[in-house]
């Protein structure tokens, strides 16, 4: 077995969704669990499949962030996981939807951060062990930091 990690390309530091699944209709019950969650939603799904042809499986309404779906799931290339990129939303406003999809299995991270994802490389293919997201603590946050910390949520309409 080789362990290794693979980046995740994300030049606008767009929000993402990367989980495991174990059903082709993964792909379509994710695109619908997105559209009814957010009005007007943009995002772009990939989804890599485990078994039969081993295809990247994809869909989406925004044909950028399709393409970045896409190009991220045939570099991680491992079995059932899927990767979800959106735009002007936050995973927040999706993410109970998604794992309330029957063949979603675990959220590995939802973020906007930098990701390195650790994959296990066997002869018979590869997995997902985990992931990086973000860098590591810096400290303990202060008064100041939690008076900043309350001010953002409400700032941007997560708490009154």
């Amino acid at each position: 077995m080789e362990i290794k990690t693979v980046t995740i390309e994300n030049p606008d530091s767009l929000n993402l969704i990367l989980g495991h699944s174990h059903f082709i209709k993964t792909v379509e019950d994710i695109f619908e669990a997105m559209v009814n969650g957010v009005a007007g939603a943009k995002f772009g799904i990939a989804f890599c499949e485990a078994s039969d042809k081993c295809l990247v499986r994809y869909t989406g309404t925004d044909n950028e962030l399709i393409e970045l779906s896409k190009k991220n799931a045939y570099a991680l290339s491992a079995g059932h996981s899927f990767i979800v990129f959106m735009k002007d939303m936050f995973p927040i406003n999706v993410l109970n939807a998604i794992k309330a999809v029957p063949e979603v299995c675990r959220i590995f991270c939802a973020t906007a951060n930098p990701v390195e994802v650790i994959i296990a490389e066997t002869k018979q293919g590869r997995g997902i062990l985990g992931v990086v997201d973000g860098f590591a603590s810096k400290g303990i946050e202060t008064e100041k930091d939690m008076d900043a910390r309350k001010g953002l949520l409400r700032a941007i309409g997560y708490k009154q």
